[in-house]
């Protein structure tokens, strides 16, 4: 099967994922504590390439936010959140891929780089839209403390998941360039 089908696969069942997380976590009341729609685009981006886990954490926000209604449109949460896990995605598979980092530093480092960029996003954007900001370094402070528990649950799952996929060699042919 050549790789942009294969890629295209792969992306649409970690945009499935990314839909049906949060909706099964927000039923119980866990969605903003655990931030179930970060797992897939970590895993994307890990598992099949940098293009897919891009392509997977701009798509997810907006299109749960159409059909779910959350992350909320306005505030611009979803619109934020795409660049948050673009960033998610694209570095994830850029430093485990390209750069050849192992997957927990991949993991922590994509982690970190989207949280930067919520935050920049927060401290910059939203006042010009007429809403509060939110401080600079909120996510990697407060915001980060605040979901340490879905941040706790990344670091776990997702090399979890990784590794016994990596092993399986089911992701091999699956990653493009970025």
């Amino acid at each position: 099967m050549p790789v942009r089908i294969r890629q295209l696969i792969w992306g649409a069942l970690f945009v499935a994922l990314a839909l049906f997380l949060p909706m099964a976590f927000h039923a119980v009341g866990l969605g903003r504590i655990f931030l179930p729609m970060h797992i897939p685009v970590l895993m994307a981006g890990l598992l099949a390439g940098p293009s897919v886990g891009l392509t997977v954490g701009i798509t997810s926000p907006i299109l749960s936010a159409i059909l779910t209604g959350m992350p909320p449109l306005m505030p611009p949460t979803a619109q934020v959140m795409l660049f948050e896990l673009g960033v998610y995605g694209l570095a994830a598979g850029l430093l485990h891929h390209r750069l050849h980092l192992g997957i927990l530093p991949s993991l922590i480092l994509a982690i970190l780089g989207g949280r930067l960029i919520y935050g920049v996003l927060g401290w910059l954007v939203l006042p010009l839209l007429g809403l509060p900001g939110i401080p600079l370094l909120y996510p990697l402070t407060v915001g980060l403390t605040t979901s340490l528990p879905g941040v706790l649950l990344q670091l776990v799952v997702v090399p979890s998941v990784v590794y016994a996929a990596e092993r399986t060699g089911v992701f091999q042919g699956a990653r493009g360039r970025a």
